[in-house]
């Protein structure tokens, strides 16, 4: 069988070598060299012909999202970005995966002694995963981030006057009242989800019912993460936290390393936090939260699962079909990996099979 051939570029000698050492164990993956900054990249991938790229976030000379950038517009190709766990690393390393990155690790500590097997394990999986997304699609998202930035999607509906506070929870939190208030959508993704979640939530007006999202990501970028989805829809997206009020109008996105539940509570919705074991190895798990929402909302729940590697939500999604909740699974050609919405389709457990683009609008018609 065919190895994957992977360039290594960072400018740390250290990590080079840690990364060397832990995709080389996996007998799928071949190193076929390393590179210590973007100049140095560049021959090398003109001579390697590497299969996908791991790329440091903050290197000399041109930083890795600069690089990203003429690498998307010139020679598309598969990159999983080393990032940094800090709040600027998140912001940066969510700038390329609007570029095209197809995921994402953190930069592996010195210290690695109790975690090696589990990094290791990550980041080559993710390597697998990144092997198989083809040009198109990255040439697809490119040029999504091009016109985003040339025109800006338009919504449905000019911004509502709510207080946009930048992804965490106010005292004052509140909304008027709204005829869909006994809706609730519930959105779960993972590999590729972050830009899917930003292309829904940009399409979607202030008016619509209050949404709930679970996507796999660590518990350092969650904040940034939901701050940044903040900046960019016409709803008020929060970093959900226990015991907030779900209301019309905002969006309520799951800590890095807890469950995000909804409960019914003196006649409304709450979020509620579990700090639970992980689900199909994931906390937060998407199947937790749908299933709260099965239980919890029934039929009044809209279902929706993004691009996602692995089976995470099938289930949950099957099981919200079962009470008469609207089920949507994002189609194949539009995600970045069909594994989530793909094993529900298998499972019959989508209503609808929709394009990335066309399921904002198809949401709105179901409210």
């Amino acid at each position: 069988m065919k190895k994957i051939r992977v360039l290594i570029v960072d400018d740390s000698v250290l990590v080079r070598q840690m990364l060397e050492e832990m995709l080389s164990a996996d007998p799928e993956i071949e190193v076929v060299g390393s590179a210590f900054d973007p100049f140095d990249a560049r021959e090398k991938i003109k001579a390697l012909h590497p299969d996908v790229l791991t790329l440091d976030v903050e290197m000399p000379k041109m930083d890795g999202v600069t690089f990203l950038k003429n690498l998307m517009r010139l020679h598309p190709m598969p990159v999983v970005m080393v990032s940094t766990l800090t709040e600027k690393g998140a912001d940066v390393t969510f700038e390329a995966m609007d570029l095209g990155a197809v995921d994402f690790v953190t930069k592996p500590k010195i210290n690695l002694v109790n975690t090696f097997e589990a990094y290791t394990q990550e980041i080559c999986s993710k390597i697998k995963v990144a092997a198989l997304v083809k040009k198109p699609m990255l040439e697809r998202q490119y040029s999504r981030y091009i016109a985003n930035l040339n025109a800006p999607p338009k919504v449905a509906k000019a911004r509502s006057p709510l207080s946009k506070s930048a992804g965490t929870a106010s005292a004052g939190q509140s909304s008027s009242p709204s005829k869909h208030s006994n809706k609730i959508i519930a959105l779960g993704a993972s590999t590729g989800g972050t830009e899917a979640i930003k292309e829904v939530l940009m399409r979607l007006p202030a008016s619509t019912p209050p949404i709930v999202i679970t996507q796999h990501i660590p518990a350092t970028f969650s904040l940034p993460f939901a701050k940044r989805m903040n900046t960019v829809s016409e709803m008020t997206v929060y970093h959900a936290k226990d015991g907030q009020p779900i209301l019309s109008g905002h969006v309520y996105i799951a800590p890095g390393d807890k469950h995000l539940m909804v409960v019914k509570e003196g006649g409304g919705y709450v979020c509620r936090l579990n700090d639970g074991p992980p689900v199909n190895r994931h906390k937060p798990a998407v199947d937790v939260m749908f299933r709260s929402v099965t239980q919890n909302v029934g039929s009044n729940a809209i279902c929706v699962l993004l691009t996602g590697m692995g089976a995470d939500g099938a289930a949950g999604m099957k099981e919200m079909q079962g009470v008469k909740a609207a089920t949507i699974a994002q189609d194949e050609n539009s995600s970045v990996v069909w594994g989530m919405p793909g094993e529900a389709v298998k499972l019959g457990a989508a209503d609808y099979v929709l394009s990335l683009d066309k399921i904002p609008k198809k949401i709105l018609e179901l409210v």
